[in-house]
């Protein structure tokens, strides 16, 4: 019997069910520790394989990384889906016909104006992406978050529990136009991730500083992290968010011994994004970072 079954017993019997199913919250909504080297797959590691799929995070986990990182997008139905850009991409996507979409057609597509069950039948994992030669080609699709979780949830119940690092991809100027206002991205996300229960192994990153504060404001327990790449000082980054975060999280160029020193005497974790060279990585450890997230998690776990 673990330590938490042996504690709803003894609350059961000294406060009856509602004393055993509060311990069982508590113990639900309790932070767990974040991995002291946080070794992160961008977009589950799209340089291996296809971007923000479902294969990509078993295949993170496989690797052995701490972990996935994704993004997510809002689509006209009101579904959280983990996706990057605005519009389906020419550079990667296939209409469900298996047809290239035109680059003239590069804004035809929008994700927040798609419902999801058609948005599903898209294939991005079968045509060839330049930037990424090494990127395995299976057909695949674009998932909704909640499918996601249970998913790796499910592949990796016999591993070491996976953290989620979620980035909202939303802006002021797309506001209605390519994501909804940023309270109802926050609520539509939070529905998900709480009803999963994986609020503890969650980590929330966005550009969209609105968003974070929100999440500071309504789910303090929710851990943050401010991307950033900008020429701003750690303290203009910090004044602009308005809070400390968990985690500042810049361009890797950014990153030196100064912001890592700064950032730390804040007990703020420091994790770069994307380095896709071992000597980058390299550098980057050597600076103490505390994390990377890289298009190559393969360079970061061996």
């Amino acid at each position: 019997m673990n330590k938490s079954s042996q504690i709803c017993l003894i609350s059961l019997a000294l406060f009856g069910l509602s004393g055993c199913k509060t311990m069982q919250n508590k113990q639900s909504n309790a932070k767990v520790e974040f991995p002291a080297f946080s070794t992160e797959a961008h977009r589950g590691g799209r340089g291996l394989m296809p971007e923000n799929t479902i294969v990509a995070m078993r295949h993170a986990i496989d690797l052995g990384v701490t972990t996935l990182e994704m993004d997510t997008h809002i689509t006209k139905d009101g579904q959280v889906v983990v996706t990057h850009d605005d519009y389906l991409s020419p550079s990667f996507m296939l209409t469900p016909e298996g047809r290239e979409i035109p680059k003239t057609e590069a804004k035809k597509y929008p994700v927040y104006q798609m419902d999801y069950s058609l948005l599903k039948q898209f294939d991005l994992g079968t045509k060839f992406l330049p930037a990424f030669p090494e990127q395995k080609k299976i057909k695949t699709y674009i998932p909704l978050l909640a499918d996601l979780i249970t998913d790796v949830q499910l592949y990796s119940k016999d591993k070491k529990q996976p953290f989620y690092n979620i980035e909202t991809k939303c802006s002021a100027k797309g506001d209605g136009i390519v994501n909804p206002g940023p309270e109802t991205f926050v609520k539509l996300l939070m529905d998900v991730i709480q009803k999963k229960g994986i609020t503890p192994y969650v980590v929330i990153q966005s550009f969209d500083k609105r968003t974070l504060q929100i999440l500071h404001k309504k789910y303090p327990q929710v851990r943050t992290s401010f991307l950033v790449d900008n020429k701003k000082t750690v303290k203009e980054n910090l004044e602009d968010l308005g809070f400390n975060p968990f985690i500042l999280s810049p361009a890797f160029k950014m990153v030196n011994q100064d912001l890592v020193k700064q950032c730390h005497a804040l007990n703020i974790k420091v994790i770069p994004w994307t380095p896709n060279t071992k000597a980058d990585i390299d550098n980057l450890k050597q600076l103490k970072v505390d994390g990377i997230i890289s298009d190559y998690p393969n360079l970061l776990v061996n």
